[in-house]
């Protein structure tokens, strides 16, 4: 059974994470190893986990950065963060992002495989075969994202492309969340550049024209971080 459950490991530092992923392999995990939070999150997009183990402090982005992007893509995805520090803080700031368990550094190797199989039980691997929902309440649109409709209360409807409905379907999942612009990027394009940012842009100024019917919807623009879908009470 273990060999069937796949695991994301950000950890910076090298030898350390070389250790846990022989540790959890040696278990018949299987491990995806990423020394930096940019890179796991691309690896996230690009491969189904059914646990990510995230270090607090990693260079491009840190590991609480990170869980906020990986429950942006996937709400119930179980996330265990590893840090060297014992800061009450940082154990408040973990919890509240909705960690499932948080582990200081060192451990003792046989705690450190219980509670990620205890993480594992109580969440239930089969978590990761959960349909995407292919309708999505917004305000007072109704997004069918399998059919790419996207159909007003008073009966208006537009036909959207596929990257269209991917992009509104992200935001429609986090509504009133900020979504970072590399979330999207890697969840729709598979890549973060200059030319697929452009291309995003082009789409999320179609998006808003959609939108437009309804005043309290509005898809806005957090310079430099990203996209926030605001729907009024």
């Amino acid at each position: 059974m273990k060999k069937d459950i796949s695991i994301l490991l950000a950890e910076d530092d090298t030898n350390l994470g070389f250790v846990i992923k022989d540790l959890l392999e040696d278990e018949g995990y299987t491990v995806k190893l990423c020394t930096d939070g940019v890179m796991a999150l691309q690896k996230f997009n690009e491969e189904a986990f059914d646990l990510c183990l995230l270090d607090v402090m990693m260079p491009l982005k840190d590991g609480f950065t990170l869980a906020e992007n990986i429950r942006s893509l996937k709400a119930d995805m179980p996330i265990i963060f590893l840090t060297a520090r014992g800061v009450t803080e940082d154990k408040v700031r973990g919890l509240k992002l909705g960690a499932d368990d948080y582990i200081t550094k060192p451990f003792e190797n046989e705690e450190f495989i219980l509670r990620i199989e205890n993480v594992l039980k109580r969440t239930g691997k089969q978590k990761r075969e959960e349909p995407v929902p292919d309708f999505i309440q917004i305000g007072t649109f109704t997004l069918d994202h399998k059919n790419l409709m996207l159909s007003h209360k008073d009966g208006e409807q537009q036909k959207l492309t596929a990257k269209e409905a991917k992009i509104l379907r992200l935001l429609g999942m986090s509504p009133n969340r900020v979504l970072e612009r590399e979330v999207v990027l890697n969840a729709v394009w598979g890549k973060d550049d200059y030319f697929t940012g452009r291309s995003m842009d082009v789409f999320i100024t179609k998006l808003r024209k959609y939108l437009s019917i309804d005043p309290a919807i509005r898809i806005v623009n957090i310079h430099g971080v990203g996209f926030k879908l605001e729907i009024d009470e």
